[in-house]
């Protein structure tokens, strides 16, 4: 069955880090793109990062430019964010998501595929 699994989040102290997976069942990265998304309590879902795996082109969103880092691994079917330097600011709720067509990685447009997401809570 087509499916996204997203794991690895966790609640951490600010300065911390994560790294989260995005595994993928039933279709291969070669067609899609993926991304991670996050959706504070109150909050607009927003983008974090997009990459397209055929060429690893990546987009990140501004405040985490610097900080995370995506990354795919095609043979596993697996995509990564690494997180480091984790604000409060960056609490939520992640999750990944795939495009089979044109796509706004800032928010989520397009994305026809989505996962469960993962609970990022960073205390002060």
């Amino acid at each position: 069955d087509v499916q996204l699994q997203a794991s690895g989040g966790g609640s951490v102290q600010a300065g911390g880090s994560l790294r989260l997976s995005c595994a993928a069942s039933g279709f291969t990265f070669d067609d899609y793109a993926i991304g991670w998304f996050r959706q504070a309590p109150g909050k607009e879902r927003e983008g974090v990062s997009c990459i397209a795996t055929r060429d690893d082109s990546t987009w990140y969103e501004g405040s985490v430019k610097g900080r995370f880092t995506i990354s795919s691994d095609n043979a596993k079917n697996t995509v990564f964010l690494q997180m480091n330097n984790l604000k409060p600011e960056d609490t939520a709720v992640y999750y990944c998501a795939a495009a089979s067509g044109p796509y706004r990685c800032r928010t989520g447009y397009g994305m026809n595929l989505w996962g469960k997401g993962t609970l990022v809570t960073v205390s002060s």
